[in-house]
């Protein structure tokens, strides 16, 4: 096989997973008669991680907890809960890591400076490290134009 061809290849099954990963997430025994109420709980979903996945909201989650926790989403809609709270309730029992934005606090200021200060270091090597190599090799003839002559 040609680079052309595998790269063509992992770009096809790389499209594939990203275009069917939440394909079968909300199935249709969950969904609410109510299409209001079942927007609201499709939108608290997204905002919610699945703490199986990670990676994933639970909207978007086949795992068996995400299941479950859409299913308490949108029994707690129906009792008549606002979104604040639905979302307080999942957050009261897994934490602020269930938020796939979490909040702007003391505790959580490593997850929203963490990525730029790493950036910055890697940048800081990078220039180091070029500075370094590139102050090692010598710039030609820096000989004195008076030595040469002699």
């Amino acid at each position: 096989m040609t680079f052309k061809t595998v790269v063509f290849l992992l770009g096809g099954f790389f499209i594939l997973a990203v275009g069917l990963g939440g394909a079968g997430a909300v199935e249709p025994d969950e969904r609410l008669d109510d299409p209001v109420l079942e927007q609201r709980a499709r939108e608290i979903s997204q905002q919610l991680r699945c703490v199986v996945c990670q990676n994933q909201s639970i909207d978007e989650s086949d795992a068996p907890l995400a299941r479950d926790l859409r299913l308490i989403i949108r029994e707690r809609l129906v009792e008549g809960d606002n979104d604040e709270q639905v979302i307080g309730f999942v957050v009261d029992r897994y934490g602020d890591f269930v938020l796939l934005k979490p909040p702007f606090q003391a505790d959580t200021y490593l997850l929203w400076f963490g990525p730029f200060i790493i950036f910055l270091m890697g940048g800081l090597l990078i220039f180091y490290y070029f500075r370094k190599v590139l102050g090692a090799i010598p710039d030609g003839d820096n000989s004195d134009p008076g030595d040469r002559e002699k």
